[in-house]
């Protein structure tokens, strides 16, 4: 019988690597974006599970066994909190109880706003170049913005009038300040957890970090050759994009992607397009194209798709800054 004979400073070397393996805590992310900036911080040590699937909605969501199970075996959970994923809270509490689990619209750093109501916008002021400091951010009003943040809870059901659709507006990763602001709180989380490799999470938040600024600098060239973008989208969940991007949308179709818009709604969008001139009306890859045919009829707007959750993007390390040039490309090839 032939014993093959290992090295003693081979035999180290690889006990030395199992037992840097197993320092690497596991780790679970809600969604797509949340997902990426945890496989970015985590980038040569180990790779996130993702809860919510590309191409589903998080508001309302069932989990796979899979999911589940990887949700129970986490060490540390990344979300984005229950204002975008109500279900969410009691399966984390059920399934994950002694989880470190980082609701990340609550993350130092992180500016939230307020849910725009009405089926047409205002003009905004865009003073935002997306960097925020580390102190207290506050809303339009001059209010602390995370003293308004609303129970969590949802009603997903009725048309507009009867859709509870109030407090933060949790699409806060469209706004890169913020995604630099929770690469900051995952680093710091997966720190404690795992001291071992808090300088290689705190290299890769900062590497991160400039990856998404050379990203939104290349959404900002790619929108500045659209002088002024009039568009309408399917759901209101842009705005963070807007602020952080110095463009507008006139309106949205529906209030959310949870409600069916009422005839009153989709009139007044369609009489807005009408009398501001608008030239493009978003779609969303997995909602009601119908509807946006309907507000565009009589006018001669394009069309096109947008989506906030990149359902078409690789998912992964690269995808939050791909997510940010995506929706910067297909906004001006429809306003164009």
């Amino acid at each position: 019988m032939l014993i093959r004979l290992v090295p003693a400073t081979g035999l180290a070397v690889m006990l030395m690597s199992g037992t840097a393996s197993a320092e690497v805590p596991q780790v679970a992310a809600d969604i797509a974006p949340v997902h990426s900036l945890v496989a970015r911080v985590m980038q040569g040590l180990g790779t996130p599970s993702l809860i919510v699937q590309p191409g589903a909605s998080p508001h309302g969501y069932a989990m796979r066994p899979s999911e589940a199970r990887a949700v129970q075996e986490a060490d540390a959970i990344f979300w984005v909190g229950p204002e975008l994923e109500p279900w969410l809270e009691g399966a984390l509490a059920n399934l994950a109880p002694d989880a470190e689990t980082v609701e990340l619209l609550e993350a130092s750093g992180t500016e939230t706003l307020e849910f725009r109501t009405g089926a047409t916008f205002g003009s905004h002021a865009h003073d935002h170049d997306g960097d925020h400091d580390d102190g207290d951010h506050h809303d339009d009003d001059g209010h602390e913005a995370h003293d308004d943040h609303d129970d969590g809870e949802h009603d997903h059901e009725g048309a507009d009038h009867g859709h509870a659709h109030e407090g933060v507006d949790p699409h806060a990763w469209l706004d890169p300040g913020n995604g630099k602001a929770w690469l900051d709180s995952i680093a710091a989380t997966l720190a404690e957890i795992d001291a071992t490799n808090a300088d290689a999470y705190a290299a890769n938040a900062a590497a991160a970090k400039a990856e998404i600024d050379a990203a939104a600098d290349a959404a900002r060239a790619t929108l500045k050759t659209v002088s002024d973008p009039r568009f309408v989208v399917f759901h209101d969940a842009y705005q963070y994009y807007e602020h952080a991007f110095g463009v507008s949308a006139a309106g949205a179709i529906a209030l959310s992607d949870a409600t069916d818009p009422s005839p009153a709604r989709i009139e007044e969008v369609r009489d807005t397009v009408r009398e501001l001139g608008v030239t493009c009306v978003l779609a969303e890859p997995q909602f009601n194209q119908g509807l946006v045919r309907t507000v565009a009829e009589g006018s001669d707007v394009t069309s096109g798709v947008i989506d906030p959750m990149g359902s078409e993007i690789a998912t992964g390390p690269d995808f939050y800054p791909q997510l940010l040039r995506k929706i910067a490309e297909d906004l001006t090839a429809c306003a164009e």
